[in-house]
């Protein structure tokens, strides 16, 4: 009886570690979507443009490595423009140097999903990399902005960084702006002249955000700088992309 007694107590030890384990996975295994760009043509100078590459790459990196799934979305699927400044070698970091040795990533890269067969219920957070690409499509694209305000009526985080909070330029909530009395940042007017595009760009997106009612603030150009306002997210440039990732990151792991 007593070796029956310890079997009993051994079983139900493993049974509760099995269990633990099991509920730890369940909390790791987040999924998040990332969306980018199809835009390839910076206004009318004849020059490129598209995603910036860091952007992407040390947000993907700081998610996926921590266990988070991640699916990509472009509003016309397949392989996105990359910004071509942001591939030169200056532009280089260590997440950039990964991601050009990285198979397996670059090749969900070359087939991204079209952005209107995704589906809100299947993840657990949006995430949108900058680049000037978003100015043009992203920021107008009805599917896209309905997503984002699917993720944000369900209680999911909406992440952005750089040149995406453009992309929040349509995007209501209950009939109002979503960035209305919210605290925003993105890619300055200061850093937009500094970048020679004042006049290229379809708009500013500092002065966007702030005709829809948000509070928006900055930090010293090209400096690190996030802002979080409840389950909104946003960076203010390239700096900030590793900064946003990690508030989001920590929204997934303290979601119910």
């Amino acid at each position: 009886m007593k070796k029956i007694a310890l079997f009993t107590v051994i079983a139900l030890t493993v049974g509760c570690l099995g269990a633990t384990a099991q509920k730890q996975n369940k909390k790791i295994m987040k999924k998040v979507l990332f969306v980018l760009t199809s835009h390839d043509k910076l206004g009318d100078t004849g020059e490129k443009t598209g995603y910036w590459t860091e952007e992407f790459a040390a947000p993907y990196y700081e998610l996926a490595d921590k266990g988070v799934q991640i699916d990509i979305a472009t509003p016309l699927g397949g392989q996105p423009p990359i910004d071509p400044k942001s591939d030169d070698p200056s532009a280089a970091t260590e997440d950039t140097k990964r991601l050009d040795k990285d198979s397996e990533v670059l090749a969900k890269l070359k087939n991204t999903h079209r952005l209107s067969d995704v589906n809100e219920a299947d993840y657990d957070a949006v995430f949108y990399p900058g680049g000037h690409g978003p100015l043009w499509d992203l920021a107008t694209d009805k599917t896209s902005s309905e997503l984002i305000s699917a993720f944000y009526t369900n209680n999911k985080p909406v992440a952005f960084v750089c040149h995406s909070p453009a992309v929040l330029k349509n995007v209501k909530v209950n009939g109002e702006f979503l960035v209305k009395g919210k605290k925003v940042t993105g890619f300055s007017n200061t850093e937009e002249a500094a970048v020679g595009l004042t006049d290229v760009v379809p708009f500013l997106l500092e002065d966007a955000l702030q005709a829809n009612g948000a509070t928006y603030s900055k930090v010293e150009d090209w400096h690190p700088y996030a802002v979080e306002d409840g389950l909104l997210i946003t960076g203010q440039n390239p700096a900030s992309s590793k900064l946003v990732a990690e508030k989001l990151l920590h929204q997934l792991n303290t979601q119910k």
